[in-house]
C-alpha cells in the first residue's frame, strides 16, 4: 500500500523503544504469525511445525478469517517475555519487529497520537524516515498472517 507524500510522518516520526515491555506484558492481546515467522522459531527451538504451534500457539477468530497467535501466560505476558525481556528477541516474530509502524498506528495522525498514550517511545529519540516507515508497511501487508486451515493441510 503506497502511502502519499503528504501523509502526516512526510518528515518522518520519532521513536525509539524504552524497553518498558508495555507492548509485551500485563494485557491480553495477539501476535499474529506468519509463515515466516513460523519457520524462525521452529529453528531457534528445534520442533516440527506442528510442534510448535501445538506448544505455543492458539488459534482465534478474527471476523470472517481464522488466525493463528502466540500464547499467553497466566498473567497475560508474552509466552516468550521472560526475565525482563523477549526471550526470543532476534528471532521475534514482524508483528513485534515493525512495532509501532503498523498501518493502523500510521494511518492518521490521531491514531499515532492514541498511541502516544501507551508507549513511552512513541514521538522520543530516532527519527525514522517516511521511507523507512513506508518499508515496514509494506512488509506488513506483504507478509500475510497465517491461517488455520491452510495449517490443516500442511
Amino acid at each position: 500500500m503506497p502511502m502519499q507524500s503528504d501523509s502526516f510522518y512526510a518528515r518522518g516520526l520519532r521513536f525509539s523503544c524504552t524497553e518498558c515491555s508495555l507492548c509485551c506484558r500485563f494485557d491480553s492481546g495477539y501476535v499474529f504469525l506468519s509463515d515466516h515467522d513460523i519457520h524462525s522459531l521452529t529453528q531457534r527451538f528445534t520442533l516440527s511445525r506442528r510442534q510448535f504451534i501445538d506448544r505455543y500457539c492458539r488459534q482465534i477468530d478474527v471476523g470472517i478469517a481464522a488466525r493463528i497467535t502466540l500464547r499467553e501466560q497466566k498473567n497475560l505476558d508474552c509466552i516468550f517475555w521472560k526475565h525482563g525481556g523477549c526471550s526470543v528477541y532476534s528471532d521475534r516474530p514482524l508483528q513485534c519487529r515493525s512495532f509501532p509502524f503498523w498501518p493502523a498506528h500510521v494511518a492518521s495522525l490521531a491514531q499515532w497520537q492514541a498511541l502516544r498514550r501507551e508507549c513511552p517511545g512513541i514521538d522520543v529519540g530516532r527519527l525514522h524516515s517516511r521511507e523507512a516507515i513506508e518499508q515496514w508497511v509494506n512488509r506488513r501487508n506483504r507478509e500475510p498472517f497465517c491461517n488455520p486451515q491452510q495449517e490443516q493441510r500442511k
